[in-house]
């Protein structure tokens, strides 16, 4: 369940001349029974709504005149989150022959065309009011005040997210709440910028279209707006072949799979998704098995190489909305899925009451749901969408946490290959495969279920992310590994890190050495396998100079160690 609550507007959506049918009020009974949240955001005075209608006790709160009052019919309590309409405004307006006027705790209202009269007035006595038009009404309020601001005010109340919300209306003061909520709707009755910007639009008007949208709530949680494909979403990047074409990551309900060798660009696909993740407030949980993480400003980092943090921490955080990245360095491999297992399970009643956090990305996947596993294992079969898992080794996965995976982007030199491990390891049918050479920031997309795989220009990150400091500087690069051969390949010297690399080139003849400098092999490695092209252009040129074995040595550790800090 995705959409955890209705914010509904009530003139002209929720009610018709100022009724709500017992028809709507019956699927507003069903909605709440559903386990979801209603809010009511209205234009009008609390007192006048409270007059008319008999069902307050049914949303959890009411944001009344425009956004500038809420109120908790369950307690009673009211709170202005405006200031009080100014003194002496409303006999102002009288004067100059604006009526009828009703004026709220914030509010003023009247009608059209007394708008062109009543910025007049605001001006001559200095008043900063907005005006903001429903319809015919002309409503008076504080600069900043509308349903938006309201809403995000209850929302917090509720500690859920606006991307979990569903808006429903019909005029332009509706147009914010639309706006700040993951899916707008309007009934079809509304005016036509409402119609124009609404992401959805009932076939039904005022309450039987409430009904309408309820209906499909309860039927599929939406499902046609959470469906890839659409406009809505994170930005992935441009179709290759097309490249006005915007390429959308669904940002709910779906899981998404990063697969290639290591130095293929993974982390260019994904750096710039979680930056828009966390630009776009959606909340995540990131378990990092190398601190590739710690410096992610969007995010606060628990563990270290000496620390685990304990389940309890990492859920205390996401209940106050942070974004976590939870370091796996402090954790033994082998216990590594069971640690984020425990983890993931301690969400889940968090993800069911608020949505929170949306999404979970499991670097190195391959370890946290390995293909080999006792019968008897309590570990996770498969990830909770919505998620993201970035992975070297597809077929070293458990068939169930791929099966889940509805979206696949291959990088590398063999992107092709890499969909045909994950779809044998998924005992799924491939798609059309053919040869595919991917361009530096190019993926290999596949959706399933919406057509063939196609190259995607991944749209980079704002900031440069932090490389993969540990891997590269302490880790196992695997066949990445640099190998120290000499000239006559008798040597089979192999560096699996720059650690060993600074090691190994330090002690090896300066015969060998001069070898692989003059061959420009340094570079090479940094440039196609590394994928640090700034570092390989600053090592080429070192490769360039007629400087002594000892001197190039020491120019390209010194190149190294500045841009990889932990090597040493």
């Amino acid at each position: 369940m995705y959409f955890l609550a209705l914010a509904t507007d009530y003139d002209g959506t929720l009610a018709k001349d100022g009724v709500v049918t017992p028809a709507t009020l019956t699927a507003l009974e069903k909605l709440r029974a559903s386990g979801r949240k209603l809010l009511l955001v209205t234009g009008r005075m609390l007192e006048d709504l409270l007059q008319v209608f008999p069902r307050p006790e049914l949303f959890e709160w009411i944001v009344a005149e425009n956004g500038a009052l809420l109120y908790r019919p369950h307690s009673h309590e009211s709170r202005l989150l405006a200031d009080p309409a100014p003194n002496g405004l409303a006999e102002a307006l009288t004067v100059r022959g604006v009526t009828p006027i009703t004026s709220g705790r914030s509010i003023v209202a009247s009608w059209r065309p007394y708008e062109c009269t009543v910025l007049r007035v605001l001006s001559e006595l200095g008043i900063d009011r907005q005006i903001i038009f429903n319809k015919r009404a002309v409503m008076i309020l504080p600069t900043g005040t509308n349903k938006a601001s309201g809403l995000r005010v209850a929302l917090d109340e509720m500690k859920i997210s606006a991307h979990n919300v569903v808006a429903i209306g019909d005029a332009e003061n509706d147009l914010p709440m639309l706006t700040a909520c993951a899916c707008g709707v309007a009934v079809s009755n509304s005016v036509e910028s409402v119609l124009a910007k609404a992401d959805l639009i009932t076939s039904a008007d005022h309450g039987t279209g409430v009904e309408e949208l309820i209906d499909e709530i309860l039927l599929n949680d939406l499902s046609r707006w959470l469906a890839p494909g659409g406009e809505h979403g994170l930005l992935l990047g441009t179709a290759k072949d097309d490249p006005e074409r915007r390429v959308m990551i669904p940002a709910l309900a779906h899981s998404v799979l990063v697969a290639g060798p290591s130095g293929s660009g993974k982390s260019t696909a994904i750096t710039g998704l979680i930056e828009r993740l966390a630009e776009e407030q959606y909340q995540f949980c990131l378990f990092d098995p190398e601190g590739d993480y710690e410096n992610f400003e969007p995010a606060v980092n628990l563990g270290n190489p000496h620390y685990a943090p304990a389940a309890g921490e990492v859920l205390t955080l996401l209940e106050r909305a942070y974004n976590v990245v939870v370091n796996l360095l402090g954790i033994a491999l082998d216990y590594r899925p069971a640690y984020v297992s425990e983890v993931i399970r301690k969400l889940d009643d968090l993800r069911q009451k608020k949505g929170r956090p949306h999404w979970l990305i499991l670097d190195e996947a391959h370890h946290i749901f390995p293909a080999r596993t006792p019968a008897e294992s309590t570990l996770l079969p498969a990830p909770p969408s919505t998620s993201l898992m970035i992975t070297v080794h597809p077929d070293h996965m458990r068939p169930e946490a791929l099966a889940v995976v509805s979206i696949v982007l291959a990088v590398g030199k063999d992107p092709q290959e890499t969909l045909r491990a994950f779809c044998r390891t998924a005992q799924i049918p491939e798609p059309n495969l053919a040869p595919v050479t991917l361009e530096h920031g190019e993926v290999l997309a596949w959706f399933r279920g919406e057509g063939d795989p196609f190259v995607v220009k991944v749209a980079p990150g704002k900031t440069e992310h932090l490389r993969h400091i540990r891997k590269y500087a302490q880790g196992d690069l695997g066949p990445s590994s640099f190998v120290f051969r000499g000239p006559d390949a008798r040597l089979a010297l192999i560096a699996q890190n720059f650690d060993n690399f600074i090691r190994i080139a330090s002690g090896v003849d300066d015969e060998t050495w001069r070898h692989h400098l003059r061959a420009h092999d340094y570079s090479r490695w940094l440039r196609e396998t590394i994928k640090d092209r700034d570092l390989a252009q600053q090592v080429e040129e070192i490769e360039n100079r007629e400087d002594s074995p000892q001197q190039s040595r020491e120019r390209i550790f010194a190149a190294i160690r500045t841009r990889y800090t932990a090597a040493a």
